[in-house]
C-alpha cells in the first residue's frame, strides 16, 4: 500500500520539484562544455598545421610550476566541497577554531584564497612567456595559448566573484536556510567545471604539448 502526502493547504498531492536554480545552472554549464569544447578544436587545429612551431614553443613552458598551481586548484575544489557539506546542514560560520567544525564561510574563504592563487600563477606565467616572445599576436601557439588558458582564468575569475557574493549574502541574512544552502552548492557546480576543464587543458598544454 502506497501513501501519498498531501499539501496541507489544499488537501492536493505534494510535489517535489527540482530546484529551478540547480537546473538552470546545469544547462548553462552544458553551454560553456560546447565553448570549451570549441577551444579544444581550435587549439588541435592550429597545432596540426604547425608541429614544428608547437616543438619549439612548449620547450618554453614551465610544466613543474603549472603543475603546482594545478595541484592548489584542483585541492581547493575540495575546500569548496567541505563547504558544501556545512551549507547542507546549514552551518554557515564555524562553531569553534577546530577545522573539524569550519562552516561554509571558513570553507569557501580558503577555497577563494586557493582561487586567488591560481589566477596569480598564472599571470606570473604569462609574463615569463612573454618576456620569452611568446605573445597573443606572436604565432598560432601564442594565439591558442592564451585564447584557451585565459578564457579559463576569465571563468575562475568568475568563480571567484561568486564566492565573495555567497559569502557576504550569508553574513547579510539572519538566518541561514535552504534557500542560501542552494546557493553554495550551485556555485560549487560552477566551481568543479572550472577545475575539471583545467584538468583537461593542462594534459593537452602541458602533458601532450
Amino acid at each position: 500500500m502506497t501513501t501519498t502526502s498531501l499539501s496541507p493547504s489544499i488537501g492536493a498531492p505534494a510535489v517535489n520539484r527540482p530546484n529551478t536554480v540547480a537546473v538552470g545552472t546545469i544547462v548553462w554549464l552544458g553551454s560553456e562544455v560546447m565553448f570549451f569544447a570549441g577551444l579544444f578544436a581550435i587549439y588541435f587545429t592550429l597545432r596540426s598545421t604547425s608541429p614544428e612551431m608547437w616543438e619549439s614553443e612548449t620547450a618554453l613552458l614551465n610544466v613543474p610550476f603549472s603543475a603546482t598551481n594545478t595541484i592548489v586548484l584542483v585541492l581547493s575544489s575540495f575546500t569548496c566541497q567541505f563547504g558544501v557539506f556545512a551549507a547542507e546542514r546549514l552551518q554557515h560560520r564555524r562553531k569553534s577554531w577546530k577545522i573539524t567544525e569550519w562552516g561554509m564561510v571558513e570553507w569557501f574563504f580558503v577555497t577563494y584564497v586557493m582561487g586567488a592563487v591560481f589566477v596569480i600563477g598564472q599571470i606570473y606565467e604569462y609574463a615569463l612567456l612573454v618576456s620569452e616572445g611568446v605573445r597573443l599576436d606572436s604565432n598560432s601557439y601564442g594565439s591558442a595559448f592564451y585564447m584557451t588558458t585565459g578564457f579559463h582564468g576569465l571563468h575562475v575569475i568568475g568563480g571567484l566573484l561568486a564566492f565573495l557574493l555567497v559569502i557576504g549574502r550569508a553574513y547579510a541574512v539572519n538566518n541561514f536556510g535552504h534557500k542560501e544552502a542552494t546557493s553554495a552548492i550551485v556555485v560549487s557546480y560552477y566551481w568543479h567545471f572550472v577545475d575539471v576543464v583545467w584538468i583537461g587543458l593542462f594534459f593537452i598544454i602541458y602533458v601532450l604539448q
